[in-house]
């Protein structure tokens, strides 16, 4: 299945014991990179995060978020104030009210200072299980969205190499038509410069011609790009590199095939050939 990099995915999490958020953002990237933010109180998950995100994805660059807010008012809920913070932090906001005179000390505002409230390590175990459990239902959404969008770049890139053996087929069925216009363009020079030469010679300047312009192993090793191409997007496999290689052999034959055009319509084939080529490329771009 073609999965896409790019991808969000957002899950709430409610308990007794208060409200969670996950979000997960993942965006093109060569390799995996993984970011993870936490609250301080769950400092200790993030191995466990990051093994969990390299066990499920292989590329891209993925932002993992966890926000917490404890519910106070559960009586389930056993903690502790962190007096040496509370203590700090009253003091600083008492100094910066005796020079600035403003406002008051809100205890709520407090308390939702990162570290003020300590749980008790047996909630804060079942709480921290709950949370990777649902990590993992995040996890699900979020690679069935990157699969979504895979199949939308899939049927894009197919539609690509469609229009690309359309244009091998049309400069196939010109190559003929453009042999006998180059021989006729010889023959046309040398009655100009009055250059007589026998038969034998003759053919053998037709054939080092034809040799010259010929593209058929070009436009042969395009078709068998398009082909491969087709085979790899219907694997069942994480195929990003492999497409970017193909993309790199696919211009090398388009350009190698411009360069050997000596024909206005060839020409104009082989630019709509590069166009169609950067086109996938960056398509490409965003599949894991």
């Amino acid at each position: 299945m073609i999965r896409s990099m790019t991808a969000f995915v957002r899950l709430d999490v409610k308990n007794e014991w208060g409200h969670a958020v996950w979000e997960i953002r993942s965006l093109n990237q060569r390799y995996l990179e993984i970011c993870v933010f936490l609250p301080e109180i769950f400092q200790n998950l993030e191995p466990f995060i990051r093994d969990r995100l390299r066990a499920r994805l292989t590329r891209g660059k993925v932002e993992c978020k966890l926000y917490f807010k404890l519910n106070i008012n559960n009586k389930q809920n056993e903690f502790t104030l962190n007096m040496k913070l509370t203590k700090k932090i009253i003091n600083i906001v008492n100094r910066i009210k005796k020079y600035a005179d403003i406002g008051n000390i809100n205890p709520l505002d407090i308390l939702r200072w990162p570290g003020i409230i300590v749980t008790q390590t047996e909630n804060l175990d079942v709480i921290s299980s709950h949370l990777l459990t649902k990590l993992e239902c995040a996890l699900d959404n979020l690679i069935d969205n990157r699969e979504n969008e895979g199949k939308k770049l899939k049927a894009l890139i197919e539609k690509r190499l469609h229009s690309v053996y359309q244009e091998i087929k049309k400069i196939r069925l010109w190559m003929p038509e453009i042999l006998k216009l180059q021989k006729k363009r010889l023959l046309n020079k040398l009655k100009e410069a009055e250059i007589q030469i026998d038969d034998n010679r003759l053919a053998q300047e037709i054939i080092i011609l034809a040799q010259r312009i010929d593209i058929d192993e070009e436009l042969d090793r395009i078709e068998a790009h398009v082909i491969e191409t087709c085979n790899i997007l219907n694997k069942h496999k994480i195929v990003g590199r492999r497409l970017d290689f193909i993309m790199q052999e696919f211009n090398r034959e388009v350009n190698t095939l411009a360069g050997k055009s000596i024909n206005y319509a060839v020409t104009n084939s082989a630019i709509e050939l590069k166009v169609l080529v950067e086109q996938m490329r960056e398509q490409i771009q965003n599949i894991e």
